[in-house]
Order: structure tokens, then sequence, then C-alpha cells
């Protein structure tokens, strides 16, 4: 059996959040692989990878859930995707008032014959699924968002990457699990770029984008949205996995120089190899392999 979780991979742009210590997301990460190890132990590769999600989501140190980045009107909206080897999937975007998007996602896949739920509906779904409303509003996105209006950075759109500096949290987290069974199963969550625009959607909740998972493997990506989904990251990077080593498929589609495209991905294929890389410099990772951890961060 194995599990591993990823907090984001990120730049070091110099913002307020290098308060913030590396050890803090390290704890963060291994609380999300107990729980992940616990459930992979207890149930299958889907409840494994949602628990850990679950565990990143209440953690405000965390863009998804708790934590989430606010849009350019001061709201957050959320994406979270789940799949498995078996061909399940089910996603939500621009979700709003949920403590575990990831679990609305969850939901889609199980209740429902779609694929895909957005913005005000999928909050009405969550609701018709017993969801209570919740608030992820920290005090930390909230005071970023006064920054980046009051410095008038909303002027540089659609160009986000001109106000990437203020980009103070980690991006989209990640899990991918494979169970005594040898079934796979990926999940994400994000609250996406601070100060986007209202409706955005990144690449977590789009299928073969953000994450993948076949008889193969399982992939989840990290990093720019926009550029995530024009390369079909994680469909591309499960497919390698047919042939190739998870860590060559993983490595070789991101670019060395981050200037290009800034990311990260992290797999299982079907021999029950891992793999991971980012060209960031930091992507906090936890990692449960055949009984033995390792938490650790690429900064």
């Amino acid at each position: 059996m194995q599990l591993i979780v990823h907090g984001g991979a990120w730049n070091d742009h110099g913002g307020s959040w290098r308060e913030v210590s590396g050890e803090s997301y390290q704890e963060g990460m291994r609380r999300a692989l107990d729980r992940g190890i616990a459930a992979l132990e207890r149930e299958n590769a889907l409840e494994a990878v949602i628990a850990s999600i679950e565990v990143l989501e209440d953690d405000p140190l965390f863009n998804c859930g708790s934590g989430s980045s606010l849009n350019l009107d001061g709201k957050a909206q959320m994406d979270a995707a789940v799949m498995t080897s078996e061909g399940m999937f089910g996603a939500v975007a621009a979700l709003e008032n949920v403590q575990h998007p990831i679990d609305v996602a969850r939901e889609v896949m199980t209740r429902t014959d779609h694929l895909l739920l957005v913005g005000e509906a999928a909050t009405r779904f969550a609701r018709s699924c017993g969801f209570p409303p919740y608030d992820p509003t920290t005090d930390s996105q909230r005071s970023l968002w006064r920054e980046i209006v009051g410095q008038g950075q909303a002027n540089l759109l659609p160009h986000l990457e001109n106000f990437r500096g203020l980009q103070r949290c980690s991006d989209t987290v990640g899990a991918v699990a494979r169970d005594r069974s040898g079934r796979l199963a990926v999940a994400c969550s994000t609250g996406g770029l601070a100060g986007k625009l209202p409706g955005r959607v990144g690449d977590t909740p789009i299928l073969g984008a953000g994450l993948f998972a076949s008889r193969w493997g399982g992939a989840a990506a990290t990093g720019h949205g926009e550029q995530i989904m024009r390369r079909l990251l994680a469909f591309r990077a499960v497919q390698m996995m047919r042939r190739e080593p998870v860590l060559k498929a993983v490595a070789t589609l991101l670019p060395e120089d981050p200037r290009t495209f800034a990311g990260g991905l992290i797999g299982i294929d079907w021999r029950g190899q891992i793999g991971y890389y980012a060209n960031t410099e930091r992507m906090p990772l936890g990692i449960y392999d055949r009984g033995k951890i390792l938490i650790r961060s690429l900064d």
C-alpha cells in the first residue's frame, strides 16, 4: 500500500508568508498522512485520499477549504475533484461556503450521473447533501485580499503572473493512494489564485488536467492552473506510466525553467512505485510506502 500527499508547489517571492516556518507545513503533511494511512489500512485508496485532503482543508496554512485564497470580490470560490482507477470521477468548481469541498466532489461522483457541478448550483447541491453553511475565510487571506485591491493589482488582470509575488500561500493540494487490492485513487482541492476573476476555474476539477487515474497509475498536479490545463498534465503523466517508471513520467513533463511554467506532480504507478517532482522552490510532501513514512519538502 502506498500514499503520497503534497501541500502545493510554489516559489518564494519574498511575501510575508515567509514568517510561516517550513516545519509548520511539514506538521500539516504529517497530520494529513497519518489520517490517510489510517483510512488506507482500514478501508481503501479512495477513503485514504479523501481523508488526507480533509485534513489539509481544515489547516489554514494550505490554500484549500479554510484558508482558501479570495477572488477579486473577496469571496472564497473553491475547486475540488476525486477520481479512481476504475474511471469514477466527480468535481466541483467555484463552490462557496462549504468546509470540505472534497466531500462535495465525492457526492457528485457517487450520487449523480454528472462529472462536474459549478458555482451557486454546486453550493445548492452541497446543501441538499446535508453540508451546512461554513465560511472558509481566514484573517490572513482577507488581509492579502485588501493588499491586492489596495495596491491596484487588479488592474493587471488578466495577466495574473504580474502579481504572483502576492501569492502568500501554497497552491493546490493533492493526494494519490494505492490500496492492497491495487486500486488507485486521486484527490485535489484548492482555493485557486488570490485575486482571480470571480468564476475562474482552475485545473483541479478538469478531468486529465489537475488529476487523473487509470489502471496504469494516478497523478495529481499543482501550479499555474491555466498552464496545467493547456498541457493536460495529469493525463499525460498517467499515460507515460504505462511504459515508463513513475519518476520519469512526472519529471519529464515539467520544464526545467520555472519561468516557463512553475509547478509540480506526484504519482503512483501500477507497479506500486511512487514519484514526485517540482521545479519550484517548495513542495511539502508526505509519503507512505509499504510501512515506511517520509515527511519532507523540496526547499
